[in-house]
């Protein structure tokens, strides 16, 4: 069961099984308003991980429903109300009406630098930051972020080619309990760190571990596969 911080008390919320509308308050279209976006994004895939059905309701202006696209988040509906228990997700600074409040830190980095470069390393680069902590989207982390897709998407091409076997359970259960926990996307990434250098698990359920935790991560990391040399 996923259990979300509410900024509001700052106490620990359980997100029982049900209906579950995942209310993303936006303004603008700067690089903050997308990562409301995308924490909404990661927030809604662990919940239907879960099992949980889920609305997603976000409004935001034309270009960041453009740059959203860009980096993979599922469109919303404009409003919702009524529908199930809501969860809003808001920025740092921003209002909600009454219910469980899910805030998210700025986002901040050199003008333009998330507009050159690759639009799923603006997403990794996004969701390696713990969502509470402002992200900073220099060109270091910018560029860690591009390498790690480059490797991860290579290896697991190559992982596809053997024998498949299934995710170790304690991978399992560790990736489980990362994103249930407060969705801590960041200790998702390092589960995936572990398996990717672990010496006793087989390449075929290591692509069963990358393919799996892409499911909330939604970094097209099978995109390689069948590219060929």
């Amino acid at each position: 069961m996923l259990r979300i911080t509410d900024a509001r008390s700052g106490e620990p919320v359980d997100i029982r099984p049900g209906l579950t509308r995942v209310h993303a308050h936006v303004a603008g279209a700067d690089t903050s308003a997308l990562r409301v976006l995308l924490v909404a994004d990661a927030l809604a895939r662990a919940l239907e991980l879960g099992g949980t059905p889920v609305v997603a309701v976000a409004a935001p202006t034309a270009v960041l429903r453009a740059r959203a696209d860009d980096l993979g988040i599922r469109p919303g509906e404009p409003e919702a109300p009524g529908v199930g228990r809501v969860l809003h997700v808001v920025g740092a600074q921003g209002t909600a009406p009454d219910g469980v409040r899910v805030e998210v830190a700025p986002a901040t980095g050199p003008a333009g630098a998330d507009a050159a470069a690759p639009p799923s390393a603006v997403r990794l680069a996004l969701l390696a930051t713990p969502r509470r902590l402002p992200a900073d989207l220099g060109t270091a982390a910018l560029t860690e972020a591009r390498d790690t897709l480059v490797r991860w998407r290579k290896a697991v091409a190559s992982w596809a080619t053997r024998p498949s076997r299934p995710i170790p359970e304690r991978v399992r259960r560790d990736l489980r309990a990362a994103w249930e926990d407060d969705l801590d996307v960041p200790a998702v990434l390092e589960v995936l760190r572990r398996v990717e250098s672990a010496d006793d698990i087989p390449d075929g359920a290591r692509f069963e571990t990358f393919a799996h935790a892409d499911r909330l991560l939604g970094l097209d990391l099978t995109r390689e596969i069948g590219a060929g040399p």
